[in-house]
């Protein structure tokens, strides 16, 4: 049986500026910056270019995604080029979609990003796509082996995000709560940015999901 309080509490409790989840919040911070700078494009630049594989890199690595025997265990950073590079286009508006937004319109939005994106790569998996889109944008949860078992939920689409999106309605006062800040990585301290609605909803039922 679902508690969203615990659950939330119990993700957040361990959160220090070097733990393994924390990584999230350091790749957030750097793509976000280029959204609220209005500078998107410049991801894509020469001088930003490996910076920005790195992040995603290391990101993906934290949380799984270079383990056994996945398929980016075998590539470097520099296999994340086209993904900056679509993201570096990506249009501002669908870096303001959050789960309090999942409109009819929003949600087929966020299913054809997810297919660019997808394609970028020549082909990535469900899990693979939403935690791109979870570390640069916030926009979904990661649906992977936990999240999808937590939330009662087999693949990405429409009609998972439409239960995503009701669910936060119905539980919006808790979510907003427990909405912390990311930590910034040279101080360790909290920044102003805070953790997406959808981001809250995927450390609960990343928890609900746990073996």
């Amino acid at each position: 049986m679902l508690n969203l309080d615990a659950n939330l509490r119990r993700y957040l409790g361990g959160r220090k500026p070097d733990a393994r989840y924390t990584s999230f919040d350091y790749c957030f911070n750097y793509f976000q910056s280029f959204h609220e700078s209005g500078d998107i494009a410049g991801l894509a630049s020469p001088e930003n270019m490996q910076l920005g594989c790195l992040h995603l890199g290391f990101y993906l690595a934290s949380w799984g995604m270079l383990r056994g025997s996945a398929e980016l265990l075998q590539k470097s950073a520099r296999h994340f080029v086209p993904v900056i590079e679509t993201i570096a286009s990506t249009d501002s508006s669908l870096w303001e979609i959050d789960a309090d937004r999942y409109t009819e319109s929003n949600i087929e939005r966020l299913c054809e990003q997810a297919e660019t994106i997808r394609r970028a790569n020549g082909g990535m998996s469900d899990t693979l796509v939403t935690k791109v889109m979870l570390g640069v944008f916030g926009s979904v949860p990661a649906f992977d082996t936990n999240f999808r078992r937590g939330f009662g939920i087999t693949t990405f689409g429409a009609k998972a995000l439409r239960k995503v999106g009701a669910f936060y309605h119905d539980n919006a006062a808790l979510l907003d709560k427990y909405r912390v800040s990311t930590l910034d990585f040279v101080s360790g301290e909290p920044t102003q940015r805070l953790y997406t609605r959808a981001k809250m909803i995927d450390m609960a039922f990343f928890i609900q999901g746990m073996p």
